[in-house]
């Protein structure tokens, strides 16, 4: 490869969780090609600050639901033209969109016949729902990059190439808490018994699920004594949290931030948390736990007829057994949660077998070997070489 070559790299992500997947590869790109890539795109403050100089705000893509999206729907769209014209004017090398499938695909699709390579980062869950996607996502895009272990095939089926290169979970530093500090910050006695409580990241969901929690936590108390109720918040939920917590008869904390969110994953006993992929992090922590989600009742009759998969919780994806107790819609019931947790609170030997199955779930992502930013550089960079 001619050193003095400039790759044009031109990338986009439409919300936060794509701004730290693509600040990542950047990084891996800057290391794989030195002083050789320009980036342009659209990105959140994580890749602007790595060097690119956003096409328009991230911010504006970052909407979701119907009666979000359609104020702004005349914006978006423009958007999307603007973002494929400028991947022509900037006489991109290659084209990598992160994660944002409405917004990304549609991009995509307005760049049909542009002679550089296509990639995109992250892939739906056409093996949850709508299979059939993947034909169509086959037909935009050269190369998919895919952040679980079992997903290429599901692609490379319909023709489309496609590499894991990991998971971002482990490089988040959940395994690196320092539960010491966090009982010393907040006069936490060694022997109190600490509860870690995830609502969710939504208003809805935490609306569902905290009169449902609060019920299953008081019944566990009564069962195996006090305990303290550790609560991290993000964002707009923060403030549904602390004023439900004021209420519940439990001594509680209030929490903001990854690191501290980390320090008191490894000094909690047990988790009760919303399904998502908080799941990963509590797995990569070491941190046993229950996992509880609540929808409305229409949402909930249509994803019972819709998704297909017997667990939704990754550890239990990846591995196909029961690692973590699931209580999913009509199921995630005081009753349920009240057992589980009492289980788990009892039980060494349940939470050791937590445990060591969440360290065999975090190999199969990718922990221990290249970071996943660097795997994903990897294979752009082979992407670039094979254009030239």
């Amino acid at each position: 490869m001619d050193g003095k070559r400039k790759y044009r790299i031109f990338l986009t992500a439409g919300e936060p969780s794509g701004d730290a997947l693509g600040v990542k590869l950047m990084q891996g790109l800057k290391i794989k090609l030195p002083d050789q890539v320009e980036f342009f795109g659209v990105g959140g403050p994580l890749m602007c600050a790595e060097g690119m100089c956003s096409l328009f705000p991230m911010e504006e893509l970052t909407v979701m639901g119907l009666f979000e999206v359609l104020p702004r729907l005349r914006l978006i769209l423009s958007r999307i033209s603007e973002t494929a014209k400028n991947v022509s004017e900037t006489k991109s090398d290659i084209f990598i969109s992160i994660d944002a499938p409405d917004f990304s695909f549609r991009v995509a699709k307005k760049l049909n016949g542009s002679v550089i390579p296509k990639v995109h980062y992250v892939a739906p869950s056409v093996w949850v729902w709508r299979p059939g996607r993947a034909k169509k996502i086959a037909a935009l895009y050269d190369h998919l990059l895919t952040v679980l272990p079992f997903e290429p095939l599901y692609f490379t089926a319909v023709g489309l190439p496609s590499t894991f290169v990991g998971h971002s979970v482990v490089e988040t530093g959940a395994d690196n808490g320092d539960a010491a500090a966090f009982k010393a910050a907040y006069q936490i006695p060694q022997d109190e018994k600490i509860l870690l409580l995830l609502a969710g990241s939504r208003r809805g969901e935490v609306a569902r699920h905290l009169p449902i929690f609060e019920e299953a936590l008081k019944r566990v108390k009564a069962d195996v004594g006090n305990f303290t109720v550790v609560a991290p918040v993000i964002g707009p939920t923060g403030k549904i949290v602390s004023d439900a917590l004021r209420s519940w008869p439990f001594k509680s904390i209030i929490i903001d931030g990854a690191a501290e969110k980390y320090d008191a994953m490894a000094a909690a006993d047990v988790a009760l948390a919303a399904s998502g992929t908080v799941g990963l992090e509590l797995a990569l922590a070491g941190l046993p736990n229950v996992i509880g989600y609540k929808m409305n009742p229409l949402t909930s009759w249509f994803a019972r007829r819709m998704i297909k998969i017997r667990h939704v919780n990754l550890v239990n994806i990846l591995l196909k057994r029961d690692v973590v107790p699931e209580h999913i819609l009509e199921f995630c019931t005081v009753e349920n949660l009240h057992r589980s947790l009492t289980e788990l609170f009892r039980s060494e030997q349940k939470r050791k077998a937590q445990i060591d199955q969440f360290q065999e779930a975090m190999l199969l992502l990718g922990q221990g070997g290249q970071a996943p930013g660097v795997r994903a550089a990897n294979v752009i960079v082979k992407l670039l070489t094979e254009k030239d």
